[in-house]
């Protein structure tokens, strides 16, 4: 995994009013989550900072993608998280209701983000919110995240790869480990105890030479994301370097 540690932006009471991305690069990012045979019939979702998630483009194939701007699990708004996102017909189902949720939370202004946590955590122990109801995919094969890797920090990540749902299954069910190759699970840590860990997933990272491949074939992508922000910058090259 890449790491490029940049310090995230600090937190002030506008901080849940996030800046509209040009919408043809918000598609052309979105699409990168999604392998290149995908990507023409996906449904593309675009953030409106107003009012939350819209239909860019409406697909066939039952796969959607969007770049998620608020991660609810830190209870923190900031603007420099991007993490492009895709899901198959039944993630697009029940996965994407609640990014959803957050992000039209956020839009109104009226929500802290303890309280948009609470309300999450609250409609899945309530039911409103149900895992998904057969083993799916979530490919998330983007050659730039910037987000949280489970620490406080904000940072930029080259680490294309795949999330199997996975829910109330955690790293001592799989025997997972974080050695950059091998799966290993994510979950809900203190947040939501095993029985309603819903969110969890099984991640299978990208090998090295289909990450390179990956970068290489995004470089465009990542030079006009590295002109819209500069705290987006990562150097292609270094995609076949671990930090």
């Amino acid at each position: 995994m890449l790491f490029i540690y940049n310090q995230g932006f600090s937190q002030d009471p506008g901080a849940w009013k996030l800046e509209k991305m040009p919408v043809d690069l918000e598609t052309e990012y979105a699409l990168s989550a999604l392998p290149p045979h995908l990507r023409d019939s996906a449904t593309v979702y675009l953030l409106d900072p107003n009012k939350g998630y819209y239909i860019g483009r409406q697909g066939t194939n039952g796969f959607s993608t969007f770049v998620n701007r608020t991660e609810w699990e830190w209870a923190e708004y900031v603007q420099d998280t991007y993490a492009p996102i895709s899901y198959d017909s039944e993630g697009s189902k029940t996965y994407l209701l609640v990014f959803f949720a957050v992000a039209e939370m956020r839009a109104s202004g009226k929500y802290t983000p303890f309280e948009i946590r609470e309300i999450i955590i609250k409609r899945v122990k309530d039911g409103t919110y149900k895992a998904p109801s057969r083993v799916g995919v979530s490919y998330m094969l983007s050659p730039l995240l910037r987000t949280h890797p489970g620490t406080k920090e904000i940072v930029n990540m080259v680490m294309p790869h795949y999330m199997f749902y996975a829910p109330r299954v955690d790293n001592t069910d799989i025997g997972g480990v974080w050695d950059e190759h091998s799966p290993y699970a994510i979950n809900s840590g203190d947040i939501l105890d095993k029985n309603h860990s819903i969110f969890n997933y099984i991640i299978l990272p990208a090998g090295d030479m289909e990450k390179a491949k990956i970068v290489e074939a995004n470089k465009d992508l990542l030079k006009k994301l590295a002109a819209y922000k500069p705290y987006l910058h990562v150097e292609p090259s270094m995609a076949s370097h671990t930090h």
